[in-house]
């Protein structure tokens, strides 16, 4: 059958529906806040060979319309009708992204053949592990991350495997939560079945089948078309997360991007070694997998909000991800907190396409979410453990307004859970949830602002996980003048004579009565804050997002008794505007001192020096190259150029007899 572009926007508008009634079934069944609030999760459907040709696109998480369910659909040896398979091991077809998100997959039957698979993920608050919640950058192999199964069947026929369930059970920490989930997880697939079989009674099979070939083919010419808008060439970008491990050293994405015509080439050469904690990626390497394309989902969408959402967009683009690196671990290599990762090579992605087509793109968001967890004791003596909820920063400022305020962007999916809830189910007592004022970058178009939770803890024992804690340090960056969002903070008791500041740290063990804090960071603003019209200004000083004082030094707006003095406002910016930056991007003074020690010539070197050492040696390597560096710096003895880290890795070579056979790389002296 051919499609015509009508009837193929009928089709694609009747898969779509089946998936989001997918993803109603599952939060209206669900048990778990994380699930049935914040949304963690994907529903899809799914072709023969694993691709997925819709998604939800007002449910969910949308970073999945890439996976690639291929490998472990060929790991189940014979479906029948009735069969649900499922995995959670990130090293078992790299379908899975970290333990605790339950891949699940259910074929369709008609008349006794597959037409095509319906799919998806949750999010478990926890499946055991080393720490509640099962997640954090403590953690150095995958073993400590909770329970893993490979592909396997939990159905056989319609009968649910119950000593599977079992075992699953015996290895978590909130066994009903996770049975729940499981069961909604189940409906949503039967859902998802009942939805496709009506969609066969309406088109017939044989035009169904041939309709998701032509999905999967209409967005490969909506990717294509849309490259073809972006001058062809080489852009390079690099972004940092504040720490690869406890109290590590700054960890850094790379990406060369190289458009030519209707294709990509995302090279990821230049990223971090594989890490001795858990932000590391399970990509297995695969050209097109869908962590390493998510940022690139979001810039075609950005581009063109018409396009279809599955996986023929990742036709015309190809990754490179060097193994051994933090974009492609290999085992036993921790893996469970790659979302903060993933986040980085958003921006990252973000700042490749910006050099390219600045116009059209925003600023940075800002990136460092942090989903807290709380494990605790109610009154009854009952332990619980819940999401309480994501705690981030606005969007980038756009080239046509300001970000979102605490939420947008690459993290707009997650849902905030409402605080009737949280104290409902959880005891504890929120007494802060609220923006905060002048977090949000500079510019013509400001940054979102960012948000605060501030919660108080009743019960001694509990622990407070905070996944994904960033952006203590790095700052979400400006754009044609913007100015870098404001940092991220995170306090026990704050304003109080024990006051803790907690960094990065993920995993805090409190006492009754503390009281936990913890602050977003913003967005980045977009051109320059001296082009924003002094009324909008206004506003801002009105609504309470910028302070008085901010309005003045960062825009130059000179406000008296509620009245803007525009003359006085003309002189000041006139006055203020040789301080602002002429570059691409503005950074922040933390990153920018950074990239004066470790330049971009240095960082080649040491990829290349990385690339030549044994994987089990690269993070020991790496981190022994920044401590001589800073120790050089410190004395003043740092000097130019990167050779020096060739002399301080051939160091290395003499005390450490196994990396004698590394050879040195040939280094330039410039």
């Amino acid at each position: 059958m051919a499609f015509d572009k009508s009837t193929l926007q009928i089709l694609a508008n009747y898969c779509v529906a089946a998936a989001e009634s997918m993803a109603y079934t599952l939060v209206r069944t669900a048990h778990s806040t994380f699930v049935k609030e914040t949304e963690d999760f994907s529903c899809a459907l799914v072709s023969l060979d694993g691709k997925a040709f819709a998604s939800p696109k007002t449910l969910g998480a949308t970073w999945y319309i890439g996976l690639d369910y291929g490998p472990v659909l060929s790991m189940i040896d014979h479906y029948k009708p009735g069969d649900v398979a499922m995995t959670n091991d990130a090293y078992s077809g790299h379908v899975a992204t970290h333990s605790p998100d339950m891949v699940m997959w259910k074929p369709v039957f008609y008349r006794g053949e597959i037409i095509c698979f319906v799919g998806g993920h949750i999010h478990n608050t926890d499946v055991g592990g080393a720490v509640p919640a099962s997640l954090s950058r403590t953690l150095t192999e995958i073993q400590q991350e909770g329970i893993r199964i490979p592909p396997t069947k939990i159905v056989n026929e319609g009968v649910l495997d119950q000593r599977l369930v079992d075992i699953m059970s015996a290895n978590v920490r909130a066994p009903e939560q996770n049975i729940g989930d499981m069961h909604a997880q189940l409906a949503m697939l039967a859902n998802g079945e009942k939805r496709v079989l009506e969609m066969i009674e309406h088109f017939g099979a044989e035009a169904f089948s041939q309709g998701i070939d032509a999905l999967l083919d209409y967005a490969e010419l909506q990717a294509k078309s849309i490259l073809q808008t972006i001058p062809d060439g080489e852009y390079f970008f690099a972004e940092y997360a504040d720490e690869d491990s406890v109290n590590g050293k700054p960890m850094r994405v790379a990406l060369t991007l190289k458009i030519n015509g209707d294709s990509a080439i995302m090279d990821y050469t230049g990223s971090d070694p594989q890490l001795l904690s858990s932000l590391n990626m399970p990509t297995g390497g695969m050209t097109r997998h869908a962590l390493a394309l998510v940022g690139f989902h979001y810039v075609l969408y950005s581009l063109n909000p018409d396009i279809l959402l599955n996986a023929g967009l990742d036709r015309v683009v190809e990754c490179v991800l060097p193994e051994g690196t933090v974009m492609n671990a290999v085992q036993p290599a921790a893996v469970g907190m790659r979302s903060l990762t993933c986040k980085l090579t958003h921006v990252l992605t973000f700042g490749a396409f910006s050099q390219a087509v600045p116009d059209r793109l925003p600023a940075c968001a800002a990136c460092g979410l942090a989903i807290l967890n709380v494990k605790t004791i109610d009154s009854s003596g009952r332990t619980v453990i819940a999401s309480i909820g994501p705690v981030g920063g606005g969007a980038g400022g756009m080239p046509f307004g300001d970000g979102e305020e605490g939420s947008g962007a690459n993290v707009a999916f997650l849902r905030n859970t409402p605080v009737e809830i949280n104290e409902a189910e959880v005891p504890i007592r929120i007494n802060r949830y609220c923006l905060v004022p002048d977090s949000g970058g500079a510019g013509k178009y400001r940054g979102g602002l960012g948000l605060m939770m501030e919660f108080q803890i009743f019960s001694p024992g509990t622990t407070v996980t905070a996944r994904n804690r960033d952006r203590t340090h790095f700052a979400s960056w400006g754009v044609l003048g913007g100015q870098s969002g404001a940092n991220a903070i995170f306090t026990r008791n704050p304003q109080q004579e024990d006051t803790e500041v907690l960094g990065n740290t993920d995993v805090v063990t409190c006492n009754a009565g503390d009281v936990i804090r913890l602050v977003g960071a913003g967005g980045g603003g977009y051109g320059s804050p001296f082009e924003r019209d002094p009324e909008s200004v206004m506003h801002d000083v009105k609504c309470g997002y910028v302070s008085l004082e901010n309005a003045k030094q960062r825009y130059g707006v000179v406000i008296n008794d509620g009245e803007i003095d525009l003359e006085r406002t003309q002189l000041l910016r006139e006055q203020l505007a040789p301080s602002l930056t002429t570059e691409h991007f503005s950074f922040g003074p933390y990153r920018e001192h950074f990239e004066l020690r470790w330049t971009q010539a240095r960082y080649d070197v040491l990829t290349d020096i990385l690339s030549r050492t044994p994987i089990v040696w690269r993070f020991f390597v790496k981190h022994k190259l920044f401590d001589a560096m800073e120790s050089l710096e410190k004395q003043g003895t740092l000097p130019a150029g990167s050779q020096i880290i060739g002399t301080l890795f051939d160091s290395l070579r003499q005390k450490y007899p196994e990396l004698q056979s590394v050879a040195l790389p040939e280094i330039s002296h410039a």
